[in-house]
């Protein structure tokens, strides 16, 4: 009867802990109207190191009395120029311009602007651009749905009719440049647009002149701004690759001295383009188009510094970071991808030889120091990205030569922590470095994430703001990580207690994680919440022994449709503004737009699947498990048959990190993360257990070892409740294998055959075929100690 209630009782255990985790929402006042008129000021291509006092003083004050933010100004095209973020301003979603593109720079824009009756405007290639993005592109974009969504929108510029054209092409009031006095003008309507110019190169002269030449159009707008009026200030686009962050200041009621944010960014200080749109109407409190802006309206909060100075040395300093993270995030991917195919080939002759032979012939057994040394690579691999992660505690980016600086603050913490876990207590046990990578890993990735994930944010092995996906929480790489990291760590506790309590400990660190991942207050990723889930309750399934029959794996699919289907009905609930990604797909689903979410998820994937060095990281880690290590010689299924536990957690986490990548578009980047910390110890424990394959049972050990304080009665090896990390007993049994209790003693004990010293791994198991007259220990299955 236990046995039958324990599934069920764990599948709602883990249930709970996850909709726990992912409905929790912090409180926040919905945004409301601020405003009788709105105002936004585009400067395509200014960044916050062109605000000064001296060059931009009007831009200046402005952000001293307002809010201020970074603008992540992602478009449908990468970069985004000038045209294309005219464009995803006015729609509110990821829009591009129809034309050919030149590779990494935009082209001069090619805007007709016609003005049949001296009032308004037509643009006569909008229908043609409509087209585009309905048809060709994957986000559904309607261009013009800003201007649809009021009365009445006015233009200012060329870039500013882009943005107000409704789709049909009609601009309600233009003006090709903004008047000396623009009152009468920007009173006219609730909504105008006004394009101040461009600041475009890296000449510093150049660039100084063109923002002053803006902030002097700027003082026009702000000393004719309706009253009750809210004006933003955009650097709405690049206008070369590669993509950089922007400038995004907002002044009026309600806006006065804090940090811009938004629900689609959930980090203080930054702003996405699609959010303009929403924010707009919102301050007028208009209703949003029936069909959603990808983006969510702007707020502003508190804790910005008082010294303006100091506070835009923050989004300055963010700015330079994202724009070298690129570029030393792609070496570093190539690089570790690189060296864990070589390692993993310099393992395999490891591999044939570091199996033990009893007779006297047999090949060469591998030098003590040659295997120590390939140990230590094997750690130094598992633990290359977290140390990488820990290197955005120090400012490598302002540097000139800040790949070097990265390396040098990567290789350092590299070297540590190998330290650590060279150093660390139980070393020597087969489990010992696998227990201690995983810890240390989910240690670093956890902290992280508790203290706001500012590691991760614009870091190498994190998220870039450029992007435009995510900007607080787990990213991709943080989460196969960190699930390989809790699931390992869930296994080799597991594996020191007593069987029946092994899926209950299984649970309890894995549910932990599940808190971790998906809270909105932490790792704020369902996604991930849901595969991790999917993952644990594999591993709670098998972690006390025996395979994934189909009934422990329809329980753990029951877990994880649970989980998917509480979370999806409690998130319909909410307001749509506050939906979250799950939510928003169901909601697609049932107005008939699902289609486009499918579209754009196997778009990502597809992309992510050849783009991406961790694919390389992931193919290699499943060629190497599958032909190698799974092998009669390769010792995984010698350490699955010893460690039961240690499979489950290593089954858990493949699961979870192909269903994590699959689900939120990331392909096997996940996967790739967590191989990279999963396959160098998999490999390394093999070889350790390898290395103990003609260990004896003796009988008189085994008894001295169930009388002793370490016996539990479920055995002494790698699947009782202490043996795998347990000293070996001394005398005439050391370096033996100790039966579990009630086992039968052996005929006729055969003596260890002569080996070199390596690590002592306590007591190692027995398998069936390397003597005759072995059997398997009283109280393990058969399944349970394989043959070698």
């Amino acid at each position: 009867m236990r046995r039958r209630i324990a599934p069920i009782l764990l599948t709602l255990v883990v249930v709970a802990l996850g909709i726990t985790a992912l409905t929790a929402r912090p409180d926040r006042e919905a945004p409301g109207r601020t405003a009788d008129f709105v105002v936004l000021a585009g400067v395509a291509g200014l960044r916050w190191e062109d605000v000064d006092p001296q060059t931009t003083p009007t831009l200046w004050r402005m952000a001293q009395d307002g809010s201020i933010g970074s603008l992540s100004v992602r478009s449908a095209h990468r970069p985004t120029c000038p045209v294309d973020g005219w464009l995803t301003l006015g729609a509110g979603s990821y829009a591009a311009w129809n034309g050919s593109r030149q590779s990494g720079g935009c082209p001069p824009a090619q805007v007709t602007v016609e003005q049949p009756d001296g009032i308004g405007a037509n643009l006569p290639d909008q229908e043609s651009v409509v087209l585009h993005n309905q048809e060709r592109l994957p986000w559904g974009t309607v261009p013009g749905a800003l201007s649809e969504s009021v009365r009445c929108s006015v233009a200012v510029g060329p870039g500013a009719a882009v943005a107000a054209a409704r789709p049909f092409g009609r601009v309600d009031r233009y003006a090709p440049a903004l008047p000396a006095d623009p009152a009468g003008l920007l009173g006219s309507c609730v909504l105008s647009i006004v394009d101040l110019g461009t600041v475009a190169g890296e000449d510093p002269v150049a660039r100084a002149a063109a923002a002053r030449a803006a902030d002097a159009r700027l003082a026009r707008v702000l000393a004719a701004r309706p009253p009750r009026s809210l004006v933003l200030v955009a650097g709405v686009s690049d206008t070369e690759a590669p993509s950089r962050l922007h400038v995004a200041v907002a002044d009026g009621p309600g806006w006065e001295r804090g940090w811009l944010t938004s629900a689609s960014t959930g980090r203080e200080g930054y702003l996405q383009l699609v959010d303009l749109a929403p924010t707009a109407l919102t301050a007028l409190g208009r209703p949003m188009p029936e069909r959603l802006f990808l983006g969510r309206p702007a707020e502003s909060v508190g804790g910005r510094p008082a010294d303006l100075a100091a506070a835009i040395a923050a989004p300055a300093d963010a700015d330079r970071e994202a724009a070298a993270q690129r570029r030393v995030a792609d070496w570093f991917f190539t690089l570790l991808a690189g060296a864990q195919v070589l390692l993993a080939v310099a393992v395999l002759p490891l591999l044939r030889r570091a199996r033990r032979h009893a007779g006297p012939y047999g090949p060469e057994p591998v030098s003590p120091r040659v295997v120590a040394v390939v140990e230590l690579l094997l750690i130094a691999a598992a633990l290359a990205v977290p140390a990488a992660l820990l290197a955005d505690a120090v400012p490598w980016w302002r540097g000139d030569h800040a790949g070097v600086y990265f390396a040098g603050v990567t290789v350092a913490l590299l070297v540590a922590g190998t330290a650590v876990v060279r150093l660390a207590p139980g070393h020597a046990a087969t489990l010992g470095p696998l227990g201690a990578v995983a810890g240390l890993t989910t240690l670093t990735v956890g902290m992280d994430v508790l203290t706001g994930a500012r590691l991760q944010l614009n870091g190498v092995v994190g998220y870039s703001a450029l992007e435009g996906g995510r900007y607080a929480g787990l990213g991709t790489v943080g989460l196969g990580v960190f699930l390989a990291g809790a699931l390992l760590s869930a296994g080799w506790l597991a594996q020191r207690v007593r069987r029946s309590w092994r899926p209950p400990v299984m649970v309890a660190v894995g549910g932990a994680a599940v808190l971790v991942v998906g809270s909105p207050y932490l790792g704020a990723d369902p996604i991930g919440a849901i595969a991790l889930t999917a993952g644990l309750s594999v591993a709670a399934a098998i972690s006390a022994g025996g395979w994934l029959t189909i009934s422990r794996l329809a329980w753990a699919t029951m877990a994880g449709l649970a989980l998917t289907i509480g979370f999806a009905v409690l998130d319909l609930r909410r307001p749509a503004a506050e939906r979250g990604s799950l939510g928003r797909f169901l909601a697609a689903v049932g107005d008939g737009t699902g289609g486009l979410t499918v579209h754009r998820s196997s778009t990502a994937n597809f992309e992510t699947l050849v783009n991406s060095p961790l694919t390389v990281l992931a193919l290699a880690g499943a060629l190497l498990v599958w032909f190698a290590l799974l092998q009669p010689w390769g010792g995984l299924m010698r350490l699955f048959g010893i460690y039961p536990a240690m499979r489950a957690a290593m089954a858990g986490t493949a699961v979870a990190a192909v269903t994590g990548g699959v689900l939120g578009g990331d392909a096997l980047d996940v996967a790739g993360a967590a191989a990279a910390v999963v396959v160098p110890m998999a490999a390394l424990a093999a070889l350790r257990v390898l290395d103990h394959s003609t260990d004896r049972t003796l009988p008189d050990a085994g008894r001295q070892r169930d009388e002793g304080p370490g016996g539990t009665g479920d055995g002494s090896g790698g699947d009782s409740g202490g043996g795998p990390d347990l000293p070996t007993p001394t005398g005439a049994g050391a370096g033996t294998r100790t039966p579990d209790r009630g086992a039968e003693p052996t005929a006729a004990p055969t003596p260890p055959a002569p080996r070199s010293p390596g690590p002592d791994t306590g007591a190692q198991g027995p398998t069936a075929g390397t003597a005759a007259g072995e059997r398997a220990p009283a109280g393990r299955s058969s399944t349970e100690v394989t043959a070698s």
